[in-house]
């Protein structure tokens, strides 16, 4: 047979054939005078095996294991650990269909979506604040935090920030904070109202957000090429603001 008969007879490509070989999987045959390949149907059966193998979803190592006659795995401990691996992944993916669904269920995505159903709620209670750039840029940074946030830092930001909004009061004297913020987006960090808004910000950070530190320059030690890019993103005026009020949270002047 040549190579195109051998693959329309077992229903793979040409190029499948020569990658096969190429990986060692299925030998060369011999040539004839003209030189090309001769195959047999030794060749095919090697070849239809190689591929119900792959269909089962093998990978060319592990068919290279199964088909080797000196391997330590037998195909039936090879097969079970590909069911095992199976498993995991259809674990996993009803997981994230779960998460998919709560998503969508949910009604409209946030603009930093896909986030969380928790955080996208709390997106929700913060529609009142949508208006303010530095609510825009916190939000951001929550959907940030809740990426690569361990599961139960996550609970306790979605926590704090939620108890931090529970009132009409609460969202009011965010909306002041955020609207003072906003407000030095062209001022130079020694604006005097750079000290206003600081104040105003430490009232409403929860503690709960901050990592355990006795001071803001330790927060600032330990985070230092975060805090760099964070505070980079904003207006001058408004970085030494929010630098403040870290200082403030912390007890330090």
């Amino acid at each position: 047979m040549r190579i195109g008969e051998l693959a329309a007879a077992v229903g793979v490509t040409t190029r499948t054939v020569r990658h096969y070989h190429h990986q060692g999987l299925l030998p060369e045959p011999e040539r004839l005078s003209n030189g090309y390949r001769d195959y047999t149907l030794r060749h095919a059966v090697v070849l239809a095996r190689i591929r119900r193998l792959t269909e089962l979803g093998l990978g060319l190592a592990e068919v290279r294991d199964a088909l080797a006659d000196d391997t330590k795995k037998d195909l039936a401990e090879i097969l079970q650990e590909l069911d095992a691996d199976l498993a995991r992944q259809e674990a996993a993916i009803h997981v994230r269909r779960m998460r998919l669904r709560a998503l969508l269920d949910a009604g409209e995505l946030p603009a930093e979506g896909p986030v969380s159903p928790e955080l996208a709620s709390l997106f929700r209670d913060m529609a009142p604040l949508a208006d303010s750039p530095m609510a825009v840029k916190d939000r951001e940074v929550l959907a940030l935090i809740e990426t690569a946030a361990a599961p139960e830092q996550r609970e306790r930001m979605i926590t704090a920030v939620a108890s931090a909004l529970a009132s009409p009061q609460d969202v009011a004297r965010a909306n002041e904070a955020y609207a003072l913020l906003d407000a030095l987006a062209d001022a130079e960090p020694d604006d005097p109202r750079v000290e206003e808004a600081a104040r105003t910000l430490a009232a409403l950070i929860p503690p709960e957000l901050l990592p355990a530190t006795e001071s803001a320059n330790d927060l600032e030690h330990q985070e230092h090429g975060f805090l760099r890019a964070f505070y980079a993103d904003f207006a001058p005026a408004q970085a030494e603001a929010i630098r403040r009020a870290l200082r403030l949270h912390t007890g330090d002047t």
